[in-house]
């Protein structure tokens, strides 16, 4: 009798498994997003080269083209994609109350933020870097270390923008500014050597002005960019997930690799064709 019940109880607890797994499954926002035919995206407008308004008004950005890298996925038409502008303290708040269904919006990856939502897998390694004018006597990092206090770096101004500056350049002299415009036209007048701002600013601005400026190949600091979506719901994080990895290794790439050539300015390796490299 004890063995009868035993198994009654086993049967019971895996059907209750069972449902809840199915109704997870048909509560996904995977499904609910392909039910209403078109993806919902927060994201920025006044931040390039990851999102900001053109001449015609539109978005555009790395960010916006990842949001129509899984639109594609998911519709087979990259056009499918709403966005949602949002302030940068409004892009996890605006998750958990399905205002929006995923957010690509430059999110740097912490510990307690993941505490929060869930990280897709990171579509950008962001780090410092400094811009010089392109006729500068300094070439890399070690001539600029050389020079020691005769270096002076214009950055954006924070608590930390010393010390910041200071991982790369110990005794470079360094001029806070309260705005990048500021910060840049201090590096073009002479006041300051160089600019230290984030690499993807760099890159792009190397891009927009080719010949103006250039940039030695160190940076540091490094920090993960990612989309984020809600907790909870494995099977739009796996779409996702699925999305950015094709994009970035497989079948996709040349669309990541073009995106990335139009904002930074780098062409991308092809991904090698054999073992796949994610387990070498």
């Amino acid at each position: 009798m004890q063995r009868g019940l035993s198994l009654f109880k086993a049967c019971v607890f895996l059907l209750a498994a069972s449902a809840a797994v199915a109704a997870q499954a048909a509560d996904s926002k995977l499904d609910s997003v392909l039910k209403r035919g078109h993806l919902i995206v927060g994201t920025g407008s006044t931040n390039a080269p990851w999102h900001f308004q053109g001449a015609d008004g539109k978005l555009q950005g790395f960010d916006i083209d990842i949001g129509g890298m899984i639109a594609k996925g998911l519709f087979n038409d990259p056009s499918k994609v709403e966005y949602v502008v949002q302030s940068s303290d409004a892009r996890i708040p605006n998750l958990l109350t399905d205002k929006v269904d995923i957010s690509c919006q430059f999110i740097t990856v912490t510990a307690s933020r993941a505490q929060q939502v869930a990280f897709t897998l990171p579509y950008y390694r962001e780090g410092v870097a400094l811009l010089l004018p392109a006729n500068s006597k300094y070439k890399e990092i070690d001539s600029l270390r050389a020079a020691g206090d005769g270096v002076t770096v214009a950055v954006l101004q924070n608590v930390y923008a010393e010390e910041l500056v200071h991982q790369a350049l110990p005794k470079a002299k360094v001029d806070q500014y309260d705005s990048v415009d500021l910060m840049y036209q201090a590096m073009s007048t002479g006041r300051a050597d160089a600019a230290a701002t984030d690499q993807s600013s760099v890159k792009y601005l190397m891009v927009q002005k080719p010949g103006m400026y250039r940039s030695p190949a160190f940076a540091w600091s490094p920090q993960t960019y990612a989309c984020a979506v809600k907790r909870g719901d494995q099977d739009w994080l796996n779409f996702v997930n699925t999305t950015l990895h094709e994009a970035m290794t497989g079948v996709e790439f040349p669309t990541y690799a073009a995106s990335f050539k139009k904002w930074f300015g780098v062409d991308l390796p092809s991904p090698e064709i054999g073992f796949p490299v994610e387990f070498k």
